[in-house]
C-alpha cells in the first residue's frame, strides 16, 4: 500500500488536542518524520511537549520543548489550490507514474 502522508507534505490538525490548542484556528505544518508502523507523525511546530532532561556530553540539562507524534486521523492534508483540508487519491499518469492527488481541487500532490 502506498503511504498517503510522506515527509515534507503541508499538513492542517481537523481533531484531538491540537485542533483545541490553536485557539479555534487549525494548527499548519509541515511533516518532519512519519511512523508507519504507529500510523502517527511528526509535525514542525505542533504537539509541543516539555522533556526534563540530564546533562550529557552532548546537552545541557533542562526543560527542553520539542516536538510529539500525532495520529493520522487528526490531521489532512493541506489542498495546494484552495489551502483547505483535502482527502487524498491515487492516480496513474499517462508516463506510468503512480501519484496522489487532492480529491477536492484535482491537482497533483506529487511532483
Amino acid at each position: 500500500m502506498a503511504a498517503k502522508f510522506k515527509k515534507g507534505d503541508r499538513v492542517i490538525v481537523v481533531a484531538g488536542e491540537e485542533r483545541k490548542r490553536g485557539g479555534g484556528a487549525a494548527r499548519t505544518g509541515q511533516i518532519l518524520k512519519v511512523y508507519p508502523d504507529e500510523d502517527r507523525v511528526l509535525i514542525q511546530g505542533v504537539n509541543m511537549v516539555k522533556r526534563h532532561t540530564k546533562q550529557s556530553a552532548r546537552s545541557q540539562g533542562g526543560i527542553v520543548t520539542k516536538e510529539a507524534p500525532v495520529h493520522i486521523s487528526n490531521i489532512a492534508h493541506i489542498d495546494p489550490k484552495t489551502g483547505g483540508p483535502t482527502r487524498i487519491g491515487f492516480k496513474t499518469l499517462q508516463d506510468g507514474r503512480k501519484v496522489r492527488f487532492a480529491k477536492k481541487s484535482g491537482e497533483v500532490i506529487d511532483v
